[in-house]
């Protein structure tokens, strides 16, 4: 877990559907005047160079986020997400926001932030580029126990954005876990819940949705963007979003935003998405 680093993979296929899902909720909670948290258990740090040797190695983005950006104007939908990643970057795209940093730019002053990263370098970064914010509380501790300790959140609305890097396949039982817990705590907030598709022979996402959807008692939506078929054996070319409690009308809008991000950043004929529910509302 700890050798991970987000800017390998910044702004890829799998960040672009989570940032989009990442502003749709937001954009949801900001609909009242209420005050609202977010809380994120894996923050890293905050904001990518995609120029950086890093997010060179693999150039990801190219397949995800720089599809995009020429034609963002025709995307009203993602119109939130975008504005964040121009406030960045003049007319080249060089910066990419994680997701702290899509929540800073789109959060209210009276809302608050809490965000968690327990990587010694990516906490270091993550001060520099959020540490300014006094909305903002950055906690250097592991995030699964971190968000236990902070629940229930003051203000009580918001959301829970909850990315480990799945490197540990403990890490698939530790969602779990935290989430049945964390409910108990917070029965009504929203958590965003995002995980890899990776190759069949090493793939646990099946297995996490079934759990998931027998063990936690409250209403779960599923949204899936693979931009190729699985592979055997190796690869991660698909992700997935699990939103618990969603807010209202987010299904039917995600239903019309997957295909369109599927046709946009397939890499083979037979890329696919999915919007189901797991468990519907009562």
């Amino acid at each position: 877990m700890l050798s991970y680093r987000h800017a390998f993979h910044a702004g890829n296929h799998a960040d672009v559907l989570k940032h989009a899902v990442e502003t749709l909720l937001l954009a949801q909670l900001r609909q009242k005047e209420k005050p609202f948290c977010y809380l994120d258990t894996h923050a890293g740090g905050g904001c990518y160079d995609l120029s950086g040797d890093w997010s060179q190695k693999k150039a990801e983005y190219q397949d995800g986020i720089a599809r995009l950006w020429e034609e963002r104007a025709d995307w009203p939908e993602l119109a939130d997400y975008f504005s964040v990643i121009e406030t960045l970057n003049e007319q080249t795209l060089r910066f990419y926001p994680g997701s702290p940093e899509v929540a800073r730019h789109l959060t209210r002053e009276q809302d608050r932030l809490a965000l968690m990263e327990l990587h010694n370098q990516e906490i270091e970064i993550l001060r520099r580029h959020l540490g300014h914010d006094a909305r903002t509380a950055l906690h250097h501790r592991d995030g699964f126990e971190g968000l236990l300790g902070l629940l229930p959140p003051t203000p009580r609305r918001g959301m829970v954005l909850i990315d480990p890097p799945y490197e540990l396949k403990e890490d698939y039982g530790r969602v779990v876990s935290t989430l049945q817990k964390a409910l108990r705590k917070w029965p009504t907030g929203i958590y965003a819940v995002w995980y890899p598709i990776l190759a069949a022979a090493n793939d646990r996402s099946r297995d996490l949705l079934q759990a998931c959807q027998e063990r936690l008692v409250c209403p779960q939506l599923v949204a899936e963007l693979q931009v190729a078929p699985q592979q055997a054996e190796w690869g991660m070319d698909g992700s997935g979003m699990l939103i618990l409690n969603p807010p209202w009308q987010l299904d039917t809008q995600l239903e019309s935003l997957l295909p369109r991000l599927r046709d946009r950043l397939a890499q083979h004929a037979a890329a696919n998405s999915r919007v189901e529910w797991l468990v519907r509302p009562q």
